[in-house]
């Protein structure tokens, strides 16, 4: 009788669980129909009986991407003339010339501000400066880089000729250029270093790439490599396939990397490592910041879960969300949001706050807020708001004269890049990437040129101050501090030499690195700017005290 009652009870349960479930199904369906009818009325009325004439596309569109904007910053909607935006994202492929443009306001006209090494725009000659006047004959002069850079592409094969003004000497050139497909190198740079340490800097994880990497690797390790660096900084992420594979170098066959956990079963899939690794034991630091995100978080959260990796710098984007593209109606699509992932050690890596914020910024969480989750060897990580370090390095903070001289923004003086084009000129070669440094005399000349610009800039002190004189206005007790604020006015009076001295050391970085690109291309600039990288040097340091690697891993000595 007792097991009769059980029995009923169960049935009655699950009875009871299913219409309660259909009736929220039931509910849900109903709101979905209600509102979709709602502001089709809506949408129809206004159409009829508004004033002035809709433009649909705007104005759907708008509601569209408002609706989206409600979600996540990653669903969103590609209306047929976008859709090349998203392939490019997901190919890292285009036709076109290879090169970065930009509108240089001093000139008003769109001027080459890098061609990539290998492509056509360097392969015909272009170069940093160059001003572009035409594309065969449509005439280019007042142009937006909107404009320019969708002339500049088009159908791999093609071919166009380009006219421009060269800046170093003022001529007139015509340059006949074939567009090709355009697919930036995942591993710009890769070398090995003092001490047996490999360096490899991957920057997106494009179809393939992990071939790239495995590829430096090997070629590294060949040339008598024993120690590892791998940079995903300012990496946005990209195939997650391509994360597992590199994973899958470091660590054995037949380990669980990754859940993809959604709504739909159709969403849940499981990541393994499927290949013979070709590396176990080789230390390995992997650099991080918080640009670091989507597939990186997956490559250096995989490799921190399974103690493989030493992980270093600021903590990560936080970026654990799945996205699915699906075709529209009208030749759109969707790029949708349909899962999250969890790495080895059952974490999500998502911010918990992954909607969009007023700020457009992620907001990390205290760590009393999240879960404690374990290493394979018992480390203590935690879930949400991305990866945080095994050693937290912060790099050195841009000052504000830095940012201005450094900005292309309509409040721009091209001080800094005038002068750079002047140095372009008068030096047709410079030394080796990795140690090339502007001289004190070039400083010099480029401090004089900077003070002669009439260049001004906004600076935090004063900002700060002027809220302090605001707020001892409102409280009453401006009138007593007056004196020691016209002081401290004049303490902080304007003072541009003054400021270039201070800020010489991450200007002539900038200016170094800056020019070195224009002479060895994106590798160039990789490798000179690692002499002054503080993440970078704390990196050698770890790699070169195996026992100090070996506890953060707790690994035996």
């Amino acid at each position: 009788m007792r097991k009769y009652i059980i029995s009923l009870t169960l049935c009655l349960l699950t009875l009871g669980l299913a219409t309660a479930q259909t009736k929220t199904d039931k509910e849900h369906n109903f709101k979905v129909a209600k509102n979709i009818e709602t502001f089709s009325s809506i949408y129809k009325y206004l159409d009829m009986m508004y004033v002035d004439t809709l433009n649909a596309d705007e104005v759907v569109g708008n509601s569209i991407n408002y609706m989206l904007r409600s979600l996540d910053p990653y669903t969103v909607y590609y209306p047929a003339e976008n859709v090349k935006d998203l392939n490019l994202m997901i190919t890292g492929k285009y036709a076109g010339i290879g090169a970065i443009i930009r509108y240089d306001l001093a000139l008003k006209r769109v001027t080459i501000e890098e061609p990539y090494e290998n492509m056509p725009a360097a392969e015909v000659g272009l170069k940093k400066g160059d001003v572009l006047l035409s594309i065969d004959n449509i005439d280019i002069r007042n142009k937006d880089t909107k404009f320019v850079s969708e002339h500049l592409r088009g159908d791999a094969g093609t071919s166009f000729i380009l006219k421009i003004i060269r800046p170093t000497n003022n001529k007139i050139i015509k340059l006949k250029i074939t567009r090709k497909m355009i697919q930036m190198p995942a591993v710009p740079y890769y070398g090995l270093q003092e001490n047996g340490i490999g360096y490899l800097s991957l920057k997106q994880f494009t179809t393939e790439c992990s071939k790239e990497v495995r590829r430096a690797f090997i070629d590294m390790k060949n040339k008598g490599m024993k120690k590892f660096v791998l940079d995903l900084r300012n990496n946005g992420g990209g195939s997650l396939q391509e994360a597992i594979n590199i994973v899958n170098m470091f660590v054995p066959k037949g380990i669980t990397l990754v859940k993809n956990l959604g709504k739909l079963k159709s969403a849940n899939r499981e990541y393994k490592t499927t290949v013979e690794p070709i590396d176990t034991v080789m230390p390995i630091v992997v650099l991080v910041n918080e640009e670091t995100a989507s597939s990186s978080e997956i490559t250096s959260g995989c490799l921190q879960d399974l103690d493989r990796a030493v992980i270093l710098g600021t903590r990560t984007y936080g970026k654990g969300l799945v996205q699915t593209t699906i075709d529209l109606p009208y030749n759109g699509n969707l790029k949708l949001t349909t899962a999250k992932y969890y790495i080895p050690s059952g974490r999500c890596i998502q911010a918990i706050n992954y909607k969009h914020n007023k700020g457009g910024y992620t907001e990390h969480v205290p760590d009393s807020l999240t879960r404690e989750f374990h290493t394979q060897k018992g480390r203590i990580v935690r879930d949400g708001g991305g990866i945080k370090p095994d050693i937290e390095i912060k790099p050195d903070s841009l000052p504000n004269i830095a940012f201005y001289l450094a900005s292309t923004g309509q409040d721009s003086t091209e001080t800094m890049h005038n002068w750079e084009m002047k140095y372009i000129k008068n030096h047709p070669y410079i030394s080796d990437a990795k140690t090339f440094n502007i001289t004190d005399a070039d400083y010099n000349d480029f401090k004089e040129s900077v003070i002669k610009s009439g260049f001004k800039y906004d600076r935090e002190s004063k900002k700060y101050l002027e809220q302090l004189e605001k707020l001892t206005k409102f409280e009453g007790y401006y009138e007593d501090a007056k004196p020691e604020f016209e002081a401290l006015k004049k303490k902080l009076k304007h003072n541009i030499a003054k400021d270039l001295d201070f800020n010489s050391n991450i200007l002539r970085q900038i200016l170094s690195a800056d020019l070195v690109r224009v002479y060895y291309y994106q590798r160039g600039g990789i490798e000179n700017s690692l002499q002054w990288d503080k993440q970078w040097k704390k990196a050698k340091d770890i790699l070169n005290n195996i026992k100090e690697y070996n506890n953060i891993l707790k690994i035996a000595n």
